[in-house]
């Protein structure tokens, strides 16, 4: 098929496969629908997407094999981490610091400042480690279980972490997202950084509003549950300010600019090492269920099973035992599962030129300045849908429209900006997406409950369009003059 109209509905055949595959996933699995149907879906999208493409682009199939490769390759040390998180996230309940985090965090943070402080220590947090997953892991988990006590929803409570995050993630040097944007399209990072200030600054203040807001208006929690939450987790773990050298050493770490990998692994072993000195009794009593024999021989079993497996402690509150159940390693697998699904449609499609023939729709509303970004940012946000990768949406983004906004006379710094401005954050909104997928998995709380609650991530698209149209700091070279008439 060689016209152009015909190559554009083509390409739209997969999309919409995948998207009525997801459809009918969640309506007859719903939350369950990521632990196996929606790689279903998207295994099956990329089927047709190979065969449409065989078929009527004579696209060989070598060129997908290794479109799936590239990307597979690319996620190898995301994978990892996803990993290490999972063993943080196991070493962290059972040593008992994210325990003392909550004992702690809700005789300190009052119910009506939570979700604005949330928010912003999640931002601080992720500003110095450059890493939104690093951040969410962490602190967000600990911050869950603060906000759980004093009432808050799961989804309000997620989307304040992650807005925070994403927000440090975003204008971090360090963050590996905004290093790629900029050098993709060959800026300096610092004035990538300084540029994305115009639309992150005002999306941050009112994202930071809304939460403000919401907590002045949320019902003061029962006393008599808060008062619950800390017997209970006093009397189950040791709780003592020394647990939190663990979360001070691992914000020393990331400090010096060690890599995250390192930076997690020598996180697990500080906290494997702090369970097995603060917590024994926790420790040996997942041990026991494991193995018998010599003490040591059980209090090892304890501390690898709590690394490696999802562990649940029982308390007599359900409402508490939620807190403290820790996923492991192999909590990280559903999510490890769809990334790879997610890497095999993603390279079906770019390997068939699908893409870029979706962009093609958008070409017509790139005449204006405001039309530019807007397609910019449609194109981010969608590719995050598409290929399920914030990596690959940036880049793909800033190869469709560098050539128009180099025609067009515009600075490379604003298709850096608007790429940020949409792919980076809108990739944990997306539940089949690689960070959709994490997220949810990391704070067991569903991409559709907390994704209406992400206002950081929901504004920051909208945000860039805004200032597109009215044109702050935007400068077309050559033709200043036309400049404004240009919206």
């Amino acid at each position: 098929m060689k016209s152009s109209a015909g190559r554009i509905l083509i390409s739209l055949v997969p999309i919409t496969v995948l998207v009525v595959f997801l459809a009918l996933d969640i309506s007859i699995f719903g939350s369950n629908s990521i632990l196996g149907p929606s790689q279903v879906a998207l295994i099956a999208a990329s089927a047709v997407c190979v065969l449409f493409a065989s078929w009527l682009f004579k696209t060989p199939w070598k060129d997908f094999e290794d479109a799936i490769k590239g990307n597979i390759s690319d996620v190898a040390s995301a994978l990892v981490i996803l990993l290490l998180i999972g063993a943080v996230s196991g070493t962290w309940t059972m040593s008992g610091v994210v325990p003392a985090f909550i004992y702690y965090g809700v005789q300190i943070i009052s119910p009506r400042v939570f979700l604005l402080t949330a928010c912003f220590i999640c931002a601080v947090v992720s500003l110095m480690t450059g890493s939104s997953w690093t951040t969410i892991a962490t602190i967000g988990v600990a911050l869950l279980g603060i906000g759980k006590a004093e009432g808050f929803s799961d989804g309000m409570i997620a989307g304040a972490i992650i807005s925070g995050a994403y927000f440090g993630d975003k204008i971090s040097p360090l963050s590996d997202t905004t290093v790629m944007a900029s050098s993709v399209n060959q800026v300096p990072l610092f004035t990538h950084i300084r540029y994305m200030l115009y639309t992150t600054g005002p999306t941050m203040v009112i994202t930071l509003i809304i939460f403000t807001i919401l907590g002045l208006s949320h019902s003061q929690a029962d006393s008599s549950q808060i008062d619950l939450f800390r017997e209970v987790l006093s009397a189950k773990f040791h709780i003592t300010p020394w647990l939190m050298l663990v979360p001070l050493v691992t914000m020393f770490l990331i400090a010096r600019k060690m890599p995250a990998m390192q930076v997690l692994a020598i996180s697990v072993v500080a906290a494997a090492i702090t369970a097995l000195v603060f917590q024994p009794g926790i420790i040996e009593s997942i041990g026991s269920k494991i193995t018998s024999g010599s003490h040591a021989r059980v209090m090892l079993a304890g501390t690898v099973e709590s690394i490696a497996n999802t562990v649940s402690l029982e308390t007599g509150h359900p409402e508490v035992d939620g807190l403290i159940t820790s996923r492991g390693m192999i909590g990280m697998m559903d999510t490890i599962f769809l990334i790879l699904c997610a890497m095999v449609f993603g390279g079906c499609m770019r390997a068939s030129g699908m893409i870029v023939q979706l962009a093609r729709i958008l070409t017509p509303f790139t005449r204006t300045r405001t039309g530019l970004v807007a397609s910019t940012v449609v194109t981010g946000t969608s590719l995050n849908g598409i290929v399920s990768d914030q990596y690959l949406s940036i880049l793909l983004t800033s190869n469709i429209f560098g050539d128009i906004y180099r025609k067009e006379g515009y600075e490379a710094r604003l298709l850096s900006r608007a790429a940020e401005d949409s792919a980076t954050v809108t990739s944990p909104l997306y539940p089949w997406s690689s960070c959709g997928m994490t997220q949810a998995t990391i704070l067991s709380v569903p991409t559709l409950s907390y994704a209406p609650f992400c206002f950081f991530n929901l504004i920051s698209p909208l945000m860039s369009i805004c200032i597109a149209a009215i044109g702050w700091k935007i400068i077309r070279k050559g033709n200043d003059e036309q400049q404004s008439a240009c919206i």
